[in-house]
């Protein structure tokens, strides 16, 4: 049986933006859409998790355009959760996509990677650790 903490194999787990300035941004949708920003320690900075305002549950991330995210367009990205990111990214190759960024992990919690698919659309994979 799975973790119900953690997303199925082949779902979204996770949506997040980078962006130059998260400061600004993260207040635009706080006031478009009632998210609550909570912020994100990144050593030295903060980006931040918007959470949902009746029970604070985090829904989004949105991230400074820095380190690892310095080169990533201004655009939303999805974090599909696979079995095994390595694996994944090497069927990405092999079908005429490309990994954007190299597979990493991310602490205690996983391993991701950027891909980018034949028509050039840009997403995340994930890895919870097991």
């Amino acid at each position: 049986m799975s973790d119900p903490e953690q997303p199925r194999i082949g779902t979204v787990g996770w949506f997040d933006l980078t962006v130059s300035d998260a400061e600004n941004v993260k207040d635009f949708y706080a006031a478009v859409t009632g998210w609550k920003p909570s912020p994100v320690d990144m050593g030295g900075y903060n980006d931040f998790n918007m959470t949902l305002p009746d029970n604070g549950d985090p829904v989004a991330g949105i991230c400074h355009a820095l380190g690892g995210n310095a080169n990533l367009p201004a655009t939303w990205l999805i974090y599909i959760t696979v079995e095994d990111v390595d694996a994944s990214a090497e069927i990405c190759r092999q079908l005429g996509g490309q990994v954007v960024a190299a597979p990493r992990d991310t602490g205690d919690t996983g391993r991701y990677c950027l891909i980018q698919d034949p028509a050039g659309a840009i997403a995340a994979l994930f890895a919870y650790k097991k």
